[in-house]
């Protein structure tokens, strides 16, 4: 079976406006990109999806977290200096209104996007020039903001969730299940209030050594939170090989340091076993809650144990992503790769996002990665943006 068991035409039939939501979502992104790829190596007329990482503080400590974790680039006091640097609310209005007209769905995220003061207001802004807003967040603020969300029609909520409630709980800390779970519910109650269908919701899944035997477990708890989808992120991994290729990868095609990649080289794709894996993700896509399971990348299952163990393994090449999306860091910088954001093109602080998004350095970092081997530089092999944007591998 190479599709991943997925489910999308069931849920297409049993509720077509969910799914074309959902669609809308998650394939905007896509739209034009291979002609404007094809014609333009280097400029692009298309933003289908910009992300805000709108504030480096967060209030959980994810062991796996590339910003927060035990490999994080924002550890400890570090990212508390740096939350002195973000963008004022009254910049991001700006910004809204520059990109507000190519429609793109506006994706938040952090850190904890609610820690961002401004937050709330800002999601209103977004929504009021009905723009598609999708917040990424650890699902800990929602009870408390559930009445003035649904009122907003934010369009998706995307919550991580990495287990049942003492797997999960292990991974981002004491309390952080339960909490989830209060806000699902405030949500739904919110949304029977005002007979709203927004938001949708769904739970983010990071599979590591730590949470996948248990993700059963997980499938049949989250039946009764009243979601739109579960999504599996097979998870970013890296190694000390890998790292170095991209150093001097980086270094000698874009004269850039890199400082984000090692976060991701945390070990916690190690031990894992395929088979077992794979028999496991059988059980929990047979799991019928009403709605998709989706892992990411969608995988050939016998190659599940590859994805992990041989993280040289390129299973999507011809990343995408910087011919239609784009992200803005939380002091204003401009980048491509949500992820990985050492190359910067410019910040917002000091000029127009449109000119940042096409400037000489937009256009050499979109002609270096379209002329690179396999369309990847050498430390995109697992990143999260190429899973999704990449263009999927024969056999995988």
């Amino acid at each position: 079976m190479k599709t991943n068991f997925s489910l999308v035409p069931k849920i297409v039939r049993q509720n077509p406006g969910m799914a074309a939501n959902m669609a809308m979502s998650f394939l905007t992104a896509r739209k034009s990109i291979a002609v404007d790829r094809r014609f333009r190596e280097t400029t692009t007329k298309e933003l289908s999806l910009i992300y805000f990482r709108i504030t480096p503080l967060c209030n959980l400590r994810c062991v796996m977290c590339g910003q927060r974790g035990v490999k994080g680039v924002l550890k400890g006091a570090y990212a508390l200096e740096e939350s002195k640097k973000i963008v004022p609310v009254e910049r991001y209005y700006k910004l809204v209104d520059e990109i507000a007209p190519k429609k793109p769905v506006f994706y938040m995220w952090g850190g904890e996007p609610f820690m961002y003061p401004d937050f709330m207001d800002l999601a209103e802004y977004i929504t009021d020039r009905k723009c598609l807003l999708s917040v990424n967040t650890n699902g800990t603020f929602l009870a408390e903001h559930a009445d003035r969300i649904v009122k907003n029609k934010w369009h998706g909520i995307f919550v991580s969730l990495d287990g049942f409630e003492e797997v999960n709980d292990a991974i981002r800390g004491k309390g952080s299940y339960r909490r989830v779970v209060e806000g699902f519910n405030a949500i739904n109650e919110a949304k029977r209030k005002y007979k709203a269908h927004l938001p949708y919701m769904g739970i983010v899944t990071t599979v590591s050594n730590m949470n996948y035997l248990y993700l059963h477990d997980l499938a049949v708890a989250a039946a009764d939170f009243g979601l739109s989808w579960h999504i599996i992120n097979l998870g970013t991994y890296t190694n000390d090989a890998v790292i170095e290729r991209h150093r001097q990868f980086m270094r000698r095609e874009l004269d850039t340091e890199i400082t984000c990649l090692p976060a991701y080289n945390t070990g916690f794709n190690e031990g894992i076993d395929g088979e077992k894996f794979k028999e496991i993700l059988k059980k929990v896509h047979a799991t019928d809650n009403g709605y998709p399971i989706i892992t990411v990348p969608v995988i050939n299952p016998d190659k599940i144990g590859e994805y992990y163990s041989d993280l040289d393994v390129i299973v999507r090449d011809n990343c995408t992503v910087p011919w239609s999306q784009a992200n803005i860091d939380y002091n204003g910088n401009v980048h491509f790769c949500a992820d990985y954001p050492d190359y910067v093109l410019g910040n917002i602080m000091d000029d127009e996002f449109f000119d940042i998004y096409n400037n000489e350095r937009a256009q050499r970092f979109r002609s270096v990665l379209k002329n690179s081997p396999n369309g990847l530089f050498p430390g995109c092999v697992r990143c999260y943006q190429n899973m999704l944007c990449g263009h999927r591998r024969p056999g995988y």
